[in-house]
């Protein structure tokens, strides 16, 4: 079996050694019940046990209010692109959207297939290189919502400080860097994130959603793709991903083993830092995508000098052990996902090699 080597693939992305080990292990006989977590059911108090665990875990970590509900859906972030214009986007109301990558245009993609939708700013005019600033967002004091991405993993982009919107209520697609640092969830009236990035492995997608945010959902729509549905059934309305929140609760428990949110935040401000400064150290060679106050603390975008020697740098790092840093095919380059679960040794080891590069290539 070849050796784990530092993954660093944008999603699904590396897990935390400890909460595989641990799946490994209970693989064929969860708790004593002679099954894999996989064959229980979803109506067993095995089952419910461990759906509680991650959800109590997730709210205990991340400091949620009691006033937001947490479901586990599926479908991932693409299917809330069109639940959160479903449920919230009423008649005689607008949204608004802000545009800071690709991601962001397929949400308002699909948000115009069912109501009025308005670009409240955008970033694309230079490449998505940056994050919009407040004074140049347009918003409408009646809208039904403001939607955001957090993160942009193609773009490599991430909002450090997010928008003021008022009392318009503020939606966020954190797929990509739930998580990964504190937030005041004052701002937020709902969040969703597709699991495999910093929670779990890809099939469930969280959803953090505020009280009155619920009162306010649209019932004139499929059962399924209500809020209210899946508040009302804990999430069991239907069979959830059993396994992949199974997963969730033994990565939460991961994270509290670390010293929580805060110990994971402190670290992934230590591996970004440290990725940075290396590439200012060479930006003749290394050249950043991102403006930095607008750099992602998850995923670092980068050019080199020509597309041949990206095409080399990434030959040669995978075969020294460093898999999943091909920039996304619509951007090209060099991205590196820097997740909760890289540890700093990652980055660290990752970093020898890039100067060791410079100095054959340079």
């Amino acid at each position: 079996m070849r050796e784990r080597i530092w993954n660093f693939n944008p999603g699904p992305a590396t897990l935390p050694l400890p909460a595989l080990e641990k799946a490994r292990d209970e693989m064929l006989n969860y708790a004593g019940t002679g099954m894999s977590v996989m064959e229980i059911s979803h109506r067993s108090k095995e089952y419910t046990d461990i759906h509680q665990q991650a959800k109590q875990l997730l709210i205990e970590l991340f400091g949620i209010p009691e006033n937001y509900k947490v479901l586990f859906l599926q479908g991932g972030s693409s299917l809330q692109f069109a639940m959160v214009p479903m449920n919230l986007l009423t008649e005689g109301k607008s949204a608004d959207y802000i545009i800071t990558g690709s991601w962001s245009k397929k949400a308002i993609k699909e948000a115009q297939i069912l109501g009025t939708v308005k670009v409240a700013g955008s970033s694309e005019e230079t490449n998505f290189n940056r994050i919009p600033k407040q004074e140049e967002l347009n918003l409408d004091p009646d809208a039904a919502y403001v939607h955001i991405t957090s993160n942009n993993t193609i773009a490599g982009t991430q909002w450090a400080t997010f928008p003021e919107t008022g009392s318009v209520p503020l939606i966020a697609d954190m797929c990509s860097d739930i998580f990964s640092r504190r937030i005041d969830f004052k701002k937020f009236g709902l969040i969703y994130a597709s699991a495999q990035k910093n929670l779990g492995p890809a099939g469930v997608t969280v959803v953090i959603i505020r009280d009155d945010i619920i009162a306010k959902c649209r019932q004139d729509i499929p059962t399924l793709l209500k809020y209210t549905t899946h508040v009302e059934k804990d999430s069991t309305f239907n069979t959830p991903p059993t396994y992949s929140i199974y997963m969730v609760k033994l990565v939460l428990e991961w994270a509290k083993s670390q010293g929580g949110l805060d110990a994971i935040e402190k670290t992934n401000r230590e591996k970004a830092k440290l990725l940075y400064d290396t590439i200012d150290a060479y930006k003749e060679f290394y050249r950043g995508t991102v403006e930095p106050e607008s750099r992602s603390l998850m995923n670092a975008t980068l050019r080199l000098p020509t597309e041949e020697l990206e095409a080399k740098f990434i030959s040669e790092a995978l075969s020294a052990g460093f898999g999943g840093l091909k920039g996304h095919r619509s951007v090209g380059g060099i991205r590196v996902s820097m997740y909760n679960a890289m540890p700093i040794e990652g980055i660290k080891a990752l970093t020898e090699f890039m100067v060791e590069f410079v100095k054959k290539n340079g």
